[in-house]
């Protein structure tokens, strides 16, 4: 028969193995969404009302991902932001102990839906091929500074985290089939190798700060503006929901991403 003390000691014991911080389940890991209306959001037609303009979704690939591997989510990715704006307004989340950090950021500074409006119009009304001369001219001169700056302000702030920036999908698959837009052929192409282009820049940049880049590219293709089924909304009502993933591209990007989560 065991002595009563040590009996008594492994009773002790073995409540504190179940009390023990170091024993009980891991705490959530903290995940941080930054970005733009891609990371938002925007497409989905479905926003969380407190986020106001910045138009955050639930139904957004940050949210999705977050669910998947049990993290606790702080979304502060808002519509229209470019890479001044992420700087500005959305790292007061991140510190030493976030271990997730999502950034798509990049596609406001090349003014893209500014571009698009530009080409939407009839061939004699725009000059499609000026606006997207000045948006890669800024893609390839101006925006890479913007992002190395950004990028090494995350990594000083979140010093441990993973950090994974997200692309943009080309948005053609070169029918337009969408009445009240008339691009070309030749404007999509243009269109699709500039976002190839933006691709390009984020991912230098990217493997410059040791980031990890994930390239939607492939995954989108034959489900871009007309495709079958359609990741990313033509001409929609109301308009600011054009030309954005919808709830089915957001699970497209959410599934590229989630790879990368761990």
């Amino acid at each position: 028969m065991k002595p009563i003390a040590g009996i008594i000691s492994a009773a002790v014991l073995g409540i504190a193995l179940l009390t023990s911080p170091t024993i009980a389940q891991a705490a959530a890991p903290d995940y941080v969404a930054l970005g733009d209306s891609y990371a938002s959001g925007v497409g989905t037609r479905s926003y969380i009302t407190s986020s106001g303009s910045c138009k955050r979704s639930t139904l957004s690939y940050p949210y999705l991902d977050a669910a998947r591997i049990g993290a606790t989510l702080t979304s502060v990715a808002c519509s229209g932001a470019r890479v001044a704006d992420v700087t500005a307004n959305q790292l007061g989340p991140l510190n030493s102990g976030i271990e997730f950090v999502t950034v798509q950021v990049g596609g406001n500074d090349a003014g893209f839906s500014s571009v698009i409006t530009e080409c939407a119009k009839p061939a004699w009304l725009a000059n499609c091929d000026g606006a997207i001369n000045t948006a890669q001219a800024t893609i390839n001169n101006t925006l890479p500074s913007r992002l190395n700056g950004l990028y090494a302000t995350i990594r000083s702030r979140a010093s441990v985290a993973k950090v994974v920036t997200v692309g943009y999908p080309r948005l053609f698959n070169g029918t337009d089939c969408n009445a009240g837009t008339f691009f070309s052929a030749a404007e999509m192409t243009r269109l699709n190798q500039t976002a190839d282009l933006l691709n390009a820049k984020v991912a230098a940049s990217a493997s410059a700060a040791g980031f990890t880049f994930v390239n939607p590219t492939s995954a989108f293709t034959g489900h871009a503006v007309c495709g079958s089924p359609e990741w990313i909304n033509g001409l929609s009502n109301p308009v600011t929901e054009s030309y954005h993933p919808n709830t089915t591209g957001q699970q497209g990007f959410a599934n590229l991403v989630d790879d990368h989560l761990n």
